[in-house]
């Protein structure tokens, strides 16, 4: 049988239902031409997960993502919502409250590892619990873990022992959170892989999710990732995110510096301070990114000069498909704490007391904010 003849004859996964493609293996439904012959025939993301415990990282366009969401409101079952606590807001899912209606969250704040050593967890989670609640979540359950490094997950387990009362459970999150890390330790320690995985087609949309069978019949059910374009790691090159996402403890970076000056993260991100009294900035950023102090003054010229190399990375190539800079200019209240939030870069925390104007240069749709601080 000639592959043609296979697709023809297979048009749809087997273990998930959605429609087989064999263009781009990050998008949902891939398999490689070499597996049609195989049966059944299922995409990539069903075969990892069958036979090796492994999900895959599947995303999808913010409306068909929202399309699913709304369909976990009219169903009993619990939602486990997966952040990165190194990029908070860029992925916390916005509104989500309201698309899963009276559905209890359990709120998995992962990546914690990357946090300097010595970090309080209870007043992180406290943070995490209050900024939860401005952005109008309401959570039963705050949870502080690292899939990656095998922190905390044993909360997680207990977690849903204690709030599944015998339900769904569907696992939420945007890309890069560590979600498919986290849905890897679930089927190792949670499901019975014995049994063959089930598809649920939801209504107004093609878009199909992965059901992972539990033993009292019940399923973990897998959603794709959210694309949020807002974030620096949707921006930048893959060949950049090496650089761009840490994966080991932040050493946290501290300037002193005088009104007028300007530090530049790599060719990425520049941060003048315009004016205040003379005070401290600490940067939370991956450590292999470099930083440059100069003069205001100064700033506009270096850039064009030595951006990409002198001022390090991304280099000219990669700065070639990123959008060019926006300004953000942004006041600290005298007497606040807060940090410059970055979506997927990390964070500069201003820890004087005595108020700051501060313009951030940063590639135009990501998310720049002030927040409180988180340490």
């Amino acid at each position: 049988m000639t592959d043609n003849m296979a697709i023809r004859k297979a048009t749809s996964c087997a273990g998930c239902g959605i429609q087989l493609q064999s263009q781009q293996s990050d998008k949902p439904g891939f398999i490689p031409q070499s597996a049609l012959q195989r049966e059944p025939v299922i995409c990539q993301r069903c075969f990892k997960i069958k036979h090796y415990n492994e999900a895959s990282s599947v995303t999808v366009d913010q409306d068909d993502f929202l399309k699913l969401l709304g369909s976990i409101g009219a169903t009993d079952s619990l939602v486990i919502h997966i952040v990165d606590l190194y990029d908070f807001e860029g992925s916390l899912i916005a509104g989500l409250q309201r698309f899963v209606g009276n559905n209890p969250v359990v709120l998995v704040v992962n990546k914690i590892d990357l946090l300097p050593k010595g970090m309080n967890h209870n007043r992180i989670r406290n943070w995490v619990q209050k900024q939860a609640k401005e952005q109008g979540l309401r959570t039963v359950d705050v949870i502080l873990c690292s899939a990656k490094r095998n922190m905390g997950f044993e909360h997680v387990i207990d977690a849903l022992e204690k709030r599944r009362n015998n339900r769904d459970v569907y696992v939420v999150g945007a890309t890069n959170v560590g979600k498919s890390t986290l849905i890897n330790r679930l089927i190792r320690d949670y499901s019975d892989m014995d049994r063959e995985l089930t598809t649920s087609r939801y209504p107004g949309t093609t878009l199909d999710a992965v059901h992972i069978p539990l033993d009292d019949g019940k399923s973990i059910i897998d959603t794709p990732g959210i694309v949020y374009p807002s974030r620096m790691t949707e921006v930048v090159p893959r060949s950049f995110l090496g650089s761009l996402l840490p994966d080991k403890p932040i050493k946290p970076l501290v300037y002193q510096l005088n009104e007028g000056q300007t530090l530049f993260i790599g060719s990425l991100l520049r941060f003048d301070f315009v004016e205040g009294e003379r005070q401290s900035f600490t940067l939370y950023i991956s450590n292999a990114l470099n930083v440059h102090r100069t003069k205001l003054e100064r700033a506009d010229q270096l850039y064009e000069d030595h951006k990409g190399e002198l001022l390090g990375a991304p280099t000219l190539k990669e700065l070639e498909s990123i959008p060019e800079w926006s300004r953000h200019s942004l006041r600290v209240r005298p007497g606040s704490k807060q940090d410059v939030f970055i979506a997927g870069l990390g964070w500069i925390q201003v820890n004087g007391s005595h108020g700051a104007q501060i313009d951030i240069y940063a590639p135009k749709g990501v998310k720049v904010m002030l927040r409180d601080s988180m340490i």
